[in-house]
């Protein structure tokens, strides 16, 4: 055999134009037998002989020998050290010239032998991009959609060409997506499904892409297989439904396509994953609930959804799972009753519905998935704009909540909880004005971290700390001064009066907290120490006439009582 392939090679490199297409096709065969024997020792003995660099002007000349060539290639290829020499020999272009031939087994070899040199590398991919493989190949793709190999071929490409986010807007210029949905309808087997799956689901992550799909009536195909597989229990159907559902999820991540899904809440699909959400599979309820939650990304949908009920089949789905403890169909539809809550309208509507009282029950929840859609939904429902609320009032005076909140405050390895925690406790206080809750977060021992908060790197927490700590101030400076006092309260306003980089808002809402803390003595004593005189002296001139303006009120308070 070893004879037989050297002869072959000697005599491939000697052939030239005037060699007979036939004793080229026969050393062709000869290779291509020892390949079939022993591919990584006849590879060695290809690239060792260089032969190579004669393959692209057989490539370019096309005659019956062009399909064994490519084979060569593809086959040759399948070795990671013949890839760099298979690119240096000048393999790729004529190659790529090839997938314009109408001959199927051409186009075969052809793909085969630049997936395998291209195969894992994201350079040369983006190669092929620029070299506009993709609109052939979707060309390609329609058609010779009866050709199984060649259909494989496509779609092994469209795989790992659509890895690449340089690929996504070519893709969007052809009409693939109405290709993939024709191709996925006349399916019958799972593994034949499950490969335009795969293509599928990176394209979708192109919103343009995404409203394609949607429009060439992929979600048809999609709830089919739903309705197909959600009562089995064979391991490939279940594999099938995941796919199938989660692909539904992710085509209502772009805003057009949900909202074109949506059709006003009454579109047949909107109903329809609704419908996932009672049912006993967990797979279709994490579904449904993410599906709600996508759906929920404005207020007409939110509010929409609200009055039709929405609400009650999420807390129903919740109360079955404090049990069963599903942890990401809870984490869904914490994630859904939230953006439901975002509208000011929704808010009453939803506590009236309990939903305080259900999400309240996973407090003891030891997820931070969970922890962090829980804090968010309780901030989001009492979060009413200024409007004091009897639920803010509620949820403050409740030490359950309180000391869970606390505990949280210090969760320094899931920084979002910790966020959130502080949050829900600044809001408790803001949106309930009221002694009891200001108590119950002192007696919690929530002060300190709403200090720290006060020095958060993003502004909205900073104010929304000052703010509920000028509320304690106000409502009850006597029980929270030593907390104040342990946690350096004036020393951390005197930072923030004192660093330019401190927003108007930060400034004067220090400066409101400095006059609240004045009645208390050891307090007071601190901020003579500290020369706040100075510091807001220096803040009268500010360019903001608001601080400019609090910064002479605050120095007349300071001077009074020096």
């Amino acid at each position: 055999m070893a004879d037989n392939l050297s002869e072959a090679l000697k005599m491939l490199k000697l052939s030239s134009a005037c060699s007979s297409n036939d004793s080229v096709e026969s050393c062709l065969d000869c290779l291509l037998k020892a390949l079939a024997h022993n591919n990584v020792e006849a590879s060695e003995k290809i690239l060792e002989m260089g032969v190579l660099p004669q393959l692209p002007a057989l490539l370019s000349s096309q005659s019956s020998c062009t399909p064994k060539v490519a084979n060569i290639i593809a086959e040759v290829a399948k070795n990671e050290f013949m890839r760099s020499p298979c690119v240096e020999a000048g393999l790729i272009p004529p190659l790529v010239q090839l997938l314009n031939c109408k001959d199927q087994e051409i186009l075969l070899q052809t793909g085969r032998a630049l997936g395998n040199i291209c195969y894992d590398s994201h350079s040369l991919q983006a190669q092929l991009i620029n070299m506009g493989v993709i609109p052939t190949l979707v060309k390609l793709l329609g058609i010779h959609s009866q050709n199984t190999s060649l259909t494989e071929m496509c779609l092994i490409a469209f795989g790992n060409l659509a890895e690449l986010e340089s690929s996504k807007e070519q893709f969007a210029s052809t009409n693939i997506a109405e290709e993939l949905v024709r191709l996925f309808r006349k399916q019958v087997e799972h593994e034949k499904k499950e490969m335009i799956f795969e293509v599928l689901a990176p394209l979708a992550e192109n919103d343009v892409i995404k409203l394609q799909l949607v429009e060439a009536g992929l979600v048809e195909c999609l709830l089919e297989v739903v309705a197909q597989t959600m009562d089995s229990d064979r391991e490939e159907d279940m594999a099938q439904l995941k796919t199938a559902s989660d692909l539904m999820v992710l085509l209502l991540l772009g805003d057009e396509s949900m909202q074109k899904l949506f059709e006003g809440g009454k579109g047949s699909v909107f109903q329809r994953v609704l419908s996932w959400v009672p049912s006993n599979n967990h797979q279709l309820q994490l579904a449904g609930a993410l599906a709600i939650a996508n759906f929920a990304r404005n207020d007409g949908n939110c509010i929409h959804m609200v009055d039709t009920g929405i609400v009650q089949k999420l807390l129903e789905l919740l109360d079955r799972h404090v049990e069963e403890g599903n942890v990401t169909v809870q984490h869904a539809a914490l994630s859904a009753l939230r953006n439901l809550a975002i509208p000011v309208v929704n808010k009453s509507k939803m506590l009236s519905a309990g939903v305080s009282d259900v999400v309240l029950k996973f407090l003891q929840s030891e997820m931070p998935p969970v922890q962090f859609k829980l804090l968010g939904t309780l901030r989001m429902l009492i979060d009413t704009q200024g409007i004091k609320t009897d639920a803010a009032v509620q949820l403050g005076t409740n030490t359950k909540l309180v000391e869970r909140l606390v505990e949280w405050c210090e969760a320094k390895d899931h920084a979002g909880v910790m966020g959130e925690s502080n949050r829900l406790l600044s809001a408790l206080i803001r949106h309930s004005k009221s002694k009891d809750v200001v108590r119950t977060v002192i007696q919690g021992g929530g002060v300190k971290h709403l200090v720290s908060m006060a020095m958060s790197e993003h502004m909205i927490m900073q104010n929304e700390a000052l703010v509920a700590l000028g509320l304690i101030a106000a409502l009850d400076l006597g029980l929270a001064e030593k907390d104040f006092v342990g946690a350096n309260l004036v020393q951390v306003l005197h930072k923030l009066l004192t660093d330019e980089r401190s927003a108007p808002e930060i400034k004067y809402n220090s400066m409101i907290l400095i006059c609240a803390v004045m009645g208390s003595e050891p307090l007071h004593k601190e901020v003579q120490s500290l020369a706040f005189i100075d510091v807001v002296s220096k803040l009268r001139s500010h360019e903001n006439k608001t601080v400019a303006h609090q910064a002479s009120l605050t120095e007349q308070k300071l001077t009074a009582q020096s």
